[in-house]
């Protein structure tokens, strides 16, 4: 493989830590934190319906409507506004993972481009990386919002390459989801999977062209180059 000129960093559970997120759902759930999966699964699910369906509402609309699906199906009475405060608020307040901030100034040192692609809005992800302390070190931050069409769309990861002017095996995208991985590889970017706890490989897809624990170690990695 080529040295990347540019690496596309997922945001959520890549970069920042869903952790307060869990409990602010939980409380939601009466408690129930262990939910949290399936709230998210489901959100990227009706994500999906959405693309497919070429229907589009924002992330955090379809969190919410997420979230009521999932207290409805634990028979828990839970309404509107109080499924959006549960979501939006500790969404754009999450802290990076601790490797984050070091790793990605490792990047920059060795002359990376950094850029983000996330499935939340625009003004949603520069508010998670003011809060994150995050803003100044990437040169462009992505919203799927411009195309109205949800990763692992081909079209995602494409507005990128066409705004950046560069071919696909020059852009390394990096997240700890599989499915991104798999809708990145398929354009032809290279792809480096994060093994953020409880986040696993999919079997049915060729194996990202790096795998690693955390950034401090994709920086070790890619030196090898």
């Amino acid at each position: 493989m080529s040295r990347p000129k540019i690496i596309v960093c997922d945001v959520n559970e890549t970069l920042l830590d869903l952790a307060p997120l869990k409990k602010s759902v939980g409380k939601a759930l009466n408690g129930r934190e262990e939910l949290l999966p399936l709230w998210f699964s489901t959100m990227l699910h009706y994500s999906l319906v959405e693309t497919l369906s070429d229907n589009y509402h924002s992330f955090g609309e379809i969190g919410t409507a997420a979230l009521m699906m999932v207290a409805k199906t634990q028979g828990i009475d839970l309404e509107y506004e109080e499924a959006k405060a549960a979501i939006v608020t500790p969404l754009r307040s999450l802290p990076p993972h601790p490797d984050v901030v070091e790793g990605l100034k490792a990047l920059k040192e060795n002359g990376y481009r950094l850029v983000s692609l996330t499935n939340s809005s625009a003004v949603g992800v520069e508010t998670q990386f003011k809060n994150a302390g995050l803003i100044d070190l990437f040169e462009k931050r992505y919203s799927i919002q411009s195309i109205k069409k949800f990763k692992p769309h081909p079209d995602t990861y494409r507005m990128v390459l066409n705004d950046l002017d560069v071919q696909p095996e020059e852009v390394l995208m990096v997240a700890a989801h599989a499915w991104d991985l798999a809708g990145a590889k398929n354009v032809g970017l290279q792809t480096a999977f994060v093994k953020r706890p409880g986040k696993t490989l999919y079997p049915n897809v060729p194996k990202p062209d790096y795998v690693v624990s955390d950034l401090k170690e994709l920086v070790r990695v890619l030196k090898k180059q």
